[in-house]
């Protein structure tokens, strides 16, 4: 017996020429791509089925990915679009989009210019993926998870509670921490670590945040676009943003918080500006000018003219102390000024994220200064590559996510392909 547990190596271990664990978008893009190629490939997913996240991605429509220059997409991975570069410039939103077209799947743009199946189906994005693995020979074992990987003289060794396999290149495409009903369970950071890899902090990202001492519950549903966002930890602005914003039962959320989320940390302070169109200076001004002038006018009625919600307008006065009925000409300096500090810098203290079991992707992940973006290969072990969540990469909301596992896939699948 030798040190795999195994009498005869050569009788017990099937041999392939690429190992991929993870079933889901970007491990069965790249098992298909290799095997396409003539490599021998298995897959080895340990849920009954591949896809399972995939499969409820986009509320089960499936966003695949995002219309117009792919040069745009590089501000949409927090601060590691630099790092996505390579990979999105060598298979673009518009080849992902060719790709399933090719394969008998149209796809149509919907509002802000999210891709999209015509079928609005996650399933038949799937059932292509599927059967190009099958048509290309691809070998897929689901229901058993790998339970150990080792490495010797460049062979990497691929336990599980069935079976042994080996190959000279292993890609971990295990995706992140969330929805782990799904079978995200952080396996690949595990597998990372033990090949000596670090991890960055991992966490929910694109993800709605609750509030302490909310006020804002009986308005929720409202929503205000491109509001202005401001982060602050230990009273240190640490970044802006803008976006749309939705007030919820218990907090925030709308396009603007998910993609700060990545960033926001309990405790976090958030400073929103609900008058986008203009700095908090540039109001004060116009408001003081509009409350000085109509003396005999509600101050709600003046508040209205900025196209704020009434039931907000009567929140921000009940905030701000002041009664629904008072006219501009006993506004005081000090009430105005509580006016213009909940309308422009009001301030929320952030109690929590949503949980794993919410949170659309994860942030965080294996870290990308030892990865190679162009190929996706480690650069501390030769032939382990890493494709999709388990990388330290999140997107925003509308395609970016999905487009990053096709494109980091399609980056490892090139350079396998490329070796003899």
């Amino acid at each position: 017996m030798n040190e795999y547990g195994c009498f005869v190596v050569s009788k017990c271990v099937e041999i392939y020429d690429v190992i991929v664990a993870g079933g889901g978008p970007a491990g069965l893009f790249c098992a298909a791509l290799a095997s396409g190629a003539g490599k021998r490939v298995l897959l080895i997913e340990k849920n009954n089925t591949c896809g399972k996240k995939l499969l409820i991605t986009g509320l089960s429509q499936c966003n695949l990915t995002q219309d117009g220059e792919i040069k745009s997409f590089f501000t949409h991975y927090g601060d590691n679009g630099k790092f996505m570069r390579p990979s999105l410039l060598n298979f673009t939103n518009m080849a992902l989009i060719s790709f399933f077209n090719e394969h008998g799947l149209d796809t149509v743009v919907e509002k802000g210019n999210k891709i999209f199946p015509a079928s609005k189906k996650a399933s038949d994005v799937l059932e292509i993926l599927l059967t190009e693995c099958k048509k290309n020979g691809a070998e897929i074992h689901c229901g058993d998870g790998i339970s150990k990987i080792s490495q010797k003289n460049g062979i990497f060794l691929v336990n599980t509670s069935e079976s042994s396999y080996s190959s000279k290149n292993l890609v971990i495409a295990t995706g992140g921490i969330t929805y782990p009903q799904t079978g995200s369970t952080g396996d690949g950071y595990k597998i990372a670590e033990g090949f000596g890899h670090k991890i960055s902090e991992t966490g929910p990202a694109l993800s709605s945040v609750s509030v302490s001492g909310y006020n804002f519950t009986d308005l929720s549903g409202i929503s205000f676009q491109n509001a202005k966002i401001s982060l602050f930890r230990d009273n240190k602005k640490l970044r802006d943003n803008s976006g749309d914003i939705l007030l919820t039962h218990t907090g925030l959320s709308g396009p603007g918080i998910l993609h700060m989320s990545r960033f926001i940390k309990p405790g976090d302070n958030l400073k929103i500006s609900f008058i986008p169109f203009m700095a908090t200076d540039a109001f004060r001004k116009d408001f003081s000018e509009k409350t000085a002038a109509g003396k005999t006018k509600a101050v709600k009625a003046v508040l209205s003219e900025y196209n704020l919600p009434g039931r907000f307008v009567k929140k921000i006065l009940e905030l701000s102390d002041i009664e629904s009925d008072l006219k501009c000409a006993h506004l005081s300096k000090d009430k105005r000024n509580n006016i213009i500090k909940n309308i422009c810098e009001h301030n929320f203290v952030v109690n929590s994220l949503c949980g794993l079991n919410e949170a659309m992707v994860t942030r965080g992940g294996v870290s990308l200064s030892e990865i190679n973006p162009k190929t996706m290969e480690s650069r501390i072990i030769p032939g382990l590559y890493f494709t999709g969540e388990v990388l330290d990469i999140d997107g925003d909301t509308g395609g970016y996510n999905l487009q990053a596992a096709f494109s980091t896939a399609f980056a490892a699948a090139k350079n396998i392909i490329s070796e003899p």
